[in-house]
């Protein structure tokens, strides 16, 4: 296949996809099998709606809301403080296009939310996933707008349930409230046990709240979750509270938050974090005093799964943009694809985005399952929904790296969506704990739940008939073994053992997830990835290896193009 015109980048049969929810069929193919037909009948309009919509419409409003980042007006005329934040039209945009995908709405709207009770989390993820392939940046203010929702739903007053759910389930943009949650101050970052914003009670159940939060996502949103200290003398996180801060107070006069500042960060240009000094603000406690991290530990736990899965749409997207440039780019007489070393890269990356799609909706299936009461998913979330969040934002990294690179230098430049997905995604391994956090949470997850030993039996479980599965339940064992040894270590070795045994862990779990969604139609791409995988693993790699062909690729990527190549 060789371009009619020498002087061009691409051929001339290139076409890009026109419907990035169509074109893919790993994606549909599990929407087919695992989410029920009346959920299918009801979203499958939203998801072709925003599927052409990322084709056609959200990579330009991204672009300028990325490149116009939001404005703090500090001051209006008249020198009254008024701490406004300004956003670029095209961010409205993206809201309303996010709204309209209904992906708050089938899980919060009371109807619908009864109708898909055993399944809202898996459709609104399918909008969600589809909106970050276009979008990290708003991504983040929806993923805390679910959160928030959550802490709504679970532990406020049914007046406020009443009163806020529904303007986050609304079709209307106007009424559309977003969420935040007000976590970090100077004193410690992850460390939120040293926390120093107070709370003093005025009584009825509001506080004063004063102090600094340092890193605060979404500073513009209307429903905040903010920790702060109600026991200054009770330290660590036992000492905090949570509270519900709002625009206004209870009697309508303006709830004052003092920004300071927005941040100038590398990525997620396009929503606004600030720091903001609290003095006086009000704020109605949730729960007890004293309950606030726990209660707040069910919005970080969902953030978490929205961070997986931002990860796994920038991963996706970044390897869809760099195999249909592939397919088409002219080099050396033959089209990039056809070459054997960018065939080896594709089969590395998809194989690697396969492990992080299946483990990604596994979780998805679970927080579902755990949300109607099933015990064994929450003790089996409790220790991969860590697992997943380190796993998906390290992988994606990479992944959007490497696509950039197969892309070459048209790869480096800001026109296109690559350059910003790259800069949005490296937040990604940082949100709502680092690496070693997340190594830690899953140590704690395996010494107070019975998470690791569930995750140990379904990964036994589906390891059969699996290639090399008998050397992987052998390679399961040493690491199992090897874990409670290390349980008598001192508190550091403890710690340096286990980010060795979890790494290696999550890959074997990754292995059986592939093998438990194999059917006759996902064979085609499950089984190389499991392949891949497997190699990795078990260190079977040798100094001959036989080239992967196109159509294997074509397979493993999963991709419908409108011309593909023959």
């Amino acid at each position: 296949m060789k371009p009619q015109n020498k002087n061009q980048v691409l051929s001339n049969s290139f076409k890009s996809s026109s419907n990035l929810f169509k074109s893919d069929l790993i994606l549909n193919h599990f929407i087919k099998k695992y989410v029920s037909k009346k959920g299918r009948q009801h979203c499958q309009k939203n998801w072709d709606r925003l599927g052409e919509q990322l084709a056609c419409e959200i990579d330009e409003l991204s672009l300028q809301a990325d490149k116009h980042s939001p404005k703090l007006i500090k001051r209006n005329f008249y020198g009254e403080e008024i701490n406004k934040i300004e956003f670029h039209p095209a961010y409205h945009r993206l809201t309303e296009i996010a709204i309209e995908s209904e992906m708050f709405r089938v899980k919060w709207e009371p109807e619908l939310r009864q109708k898909f009770s055993s399944e809202t989390h898996q459709l609104g993820f399918v909008s969600n996933f589809l909106f970050a392939m276009g979008e990290i940046g708003l991504d983040c203010p929806l993923c805390m707008t679910d959160g928030v929702a959550r802490l709504l739903d679970r532990h406020s007053e049914e007046q406020d349930k009443n009163r806020l759910l529904p303007h986050i389930y609304t079709e209307n943009a106007s009424e559309f409230f977003t969420g935040a949650m007000f976590l970090t101050e100077k004193a410690g970052g992850s460390d939120v046990g040293t926390n120093l914003v107070e709370a003093e009670s005025i009584g009825n159940g509001y506080y004063h709240l004063n102090g600094e939060k340092w890193f605060c996502s979404n500073a513009n949103a209307e429903i905040i979750f903010a920790l702060a200290r109600t026991s200054p003398e009770t330290t660590g996180t036992k000492g905090l509270s949570i509270f519900l801060i709002e625009p206004n107070k209870p009697d309508g006069t303006k709830n004052y938050m003092d920004v300071i500042r927005l941040k100038d960060k590398l990525g997620v240009r396009s929503m606004a974090s600030a720091e903001i000094i609290l003095t006086d603000t009000v704020g109605k406690l949730i729960g007890k005093e004293g309950e606030g991290f726990k209660i707040m530990a069910d919005m970080v736990n969902l953030s978490r799964l929205y961070n997986s899965v931002a990860a796994l749409a920038g991963y996706r997207r970044a390897l869809i943009e760099a195999y249909q440039f592939a397919c088409h780019r002219p080099s050396f007489g033959k089209m990039a694809i056809e070459h054997a070393l960018i065939r080896d890269k594709f089969f590395e990356l998809a194989s690697g985005y396969l492990g992080d799609f299946y483990m990604s909706w596994e979780a998805i299936r679970l927080l579902d399952q755990a949300d109607a009461g099933d015990q064994r998913s929450s003790e089996l979330l409790r220790i991969l929904t860590p697992m997943l969040k380190r796993q998906t934002a390290e992988n994606g990294v990479y992944a959007v790296r490497e696509s950039m690179e197969v892309m070459g230098g048209i790869g480096y430049i800001e026109d296109g969506v690559i350059p910003k997905i790259m800069r949005d995604m490296m937040v990604l391994p940082i949100w709502e704990g680092a690496g070693n956090i997340m190594y830690l949470d899953m140590l704690r997850a395996s010494f107070k739940s019975e998470g690791l030993k569930l995750l140990i039996e379904d990964t036994i479980n589906n390891l059969s008939e699996v290639e090399y599965g008998d050397e992987l339940k052998m390679r399961l064992k040493i690491l199992n073994d090897s874990f409670f040894e290390a349980k008598d270590y001192a508190q550091e070795q403890l710690e340096s053992t286990a980010k060795k045994i979890f790494g290696e862990l999550t890959y074997i779990y990754q292995i059986a997830l592939l093998k438990k969604y194999t059917d006759s139609q996902s064979k085609s791409w499950t089984i190389p990835a499991m392949e891949f995988l497997s190699k990795k693993v078990l260190k079977k790699d040798t100094l001959k290896d036989e080239p992967k062909t196109v159509s294997q690729i074509e397979n493993l990527v999963g991709w419908k193009l409108k011309t593909p190549l023959r």
